[in-house]
């Protein structure tokens, strides 16, 4: 009689969970925002997060993956997320400047060797402490994605050497150390919205841009670009933000739930990013551009060029974070 009698007091005491957790997710519909078009990593990874989350809550949290720039730029999807008007989006690091100039580090030239060094980083403490600075301004990093190495494209000329570099327009995000560093290399670096991107191309408003492979292949900048450099100057991270004032009205369920299928959708796009990268370079050779490698001389003498912008970038990210942030990528590093 005792075991029939704590068999039903379990299996109401299960019933009563599932009720408490079914009550934590309430139906909800969040646009889930990004620049790329839909059949790019980034579509990919966010179709992905979007099933994770539709299925870990029994379909209650819907997520609409809007791509295309349909919402909007970088700049003005944040706002949107600041304002509450929008759930969440996925967008470069380097438009985060102007609400938290920590994120800057993220772009200083060369910092990165290789993608393992980059995860190390992103995913450790520094990394964390750098994204958890984007609370205070309204919004919620819930991980880091993978943009990529980026190279050089141009209408121009090959950029062999760093006077090829001389009064190329060059469009660069709209980021102070973006501008800094293609201005001291001698470009006409001009800022402008990814969004903006391929018609100033088309037009020769602007007669180059930097991207990743992926990016250059996804857009079809090919189309309006012949010649690539392989360069390998910055990698570029992209975060996964969601908005605070929206944030704070979830339940700590659906909290975990959007953490939880944030990291399957990281790891997800970065291993995707990279098979695509692989065969993106060679896909760009076959459809017409001109493809060059810079040699390791003419990368160090950019370097060179570029000690200033990174004694400005220490100095707007603060000492410590400077020295955080070239610590851990110095243990990565040789932790190999």
């Amino acid at each position: 009689m005792r075991i029939r009698f704590a068999l039903a007091g379990l299996v109401a005491a299960l019933v009563a969970t599932g009720a408490v957790q079914a009550q934590d997710f309430k139906p909800r519909i969040v646009r889930f925002g990004y620049g790329l078009v839909d059949n790019s990593n980034q579509g990919r990874a966010a179709r992905m997060f979007a099933q994770e989350v539709e299925k870990a809550t029994g379909g209650k949290m819907k997520v609409r993956a809007i791509g295309n720039a349909s919402l909007g730029s970088d700049t003005q999807m944040q706002q949107a997320l600041i304002g509450g008007a929008q759930e969440m989006m996925v967008g470069s690091t380097a438009t985060l400047v102007g609400l938290v100039p920590e994120m800057a580090v993220w772009d200083t030239p060369f910092l990165f060797s290789n993608a393992k060094e980059a995860d190390v980083v992103l995913d450790g403490p520094v990394g964390d402490k750098i994204k958890a600075k984007l609370e205070a301004k309204g919004m919620v990093g819930l991980v880091y994605w993978e943009n990529g190495f980026r190279n050089l494209t141009n209408s121009k000329r090959p950029v062999a050497k760093l006077e090829d570099l001389n009064d190329i327009k060059l469009r660069v995000m709209q980021n102070n150390v973006f501008l800094d560093s293609f201005k001291a290399l001698g470009a006409n670096a001009v800022p402008l919205p990814f969004s903006e991107l391929f018609t100033a191309l088309e037009t020769r408003a602007v007669d180059g841009q930097e991207n990743p492979y992926n990016t250059i292949v996804s857009s079809k900048f090919y189309e309006v670009q012949k010649y690539l450099t392989v360069t390998n100057h910055v990698y570029s991270p992209w975060i996964v933000t969601v908005s605070k004032k929206w944030w704070d009205g979830l339940s700590a369920a659906e909290k975990k739930v959007l953490q939880d299928a944030a990291i399957k959708s990281r790891d997800f796009e970065r291993k995707d990013t990279r098979e695509e990268a692989a065969k993106a370079l060679a896909d760009l050779k076959g459809k017409g551009m001109q493809v060059n490698e810079l040699s390791a001389a003419e990368a160090n003498r950019m370097r060179e060029k570029l000690v200033s912008v990174n004694a400005g970038i220490a100095k707007s990210v603060g000492q410590q974070t400077w020295d955080e942030v070239n610590a851990a990528v110095q243990q990565a590093r040789n932790a190999k």
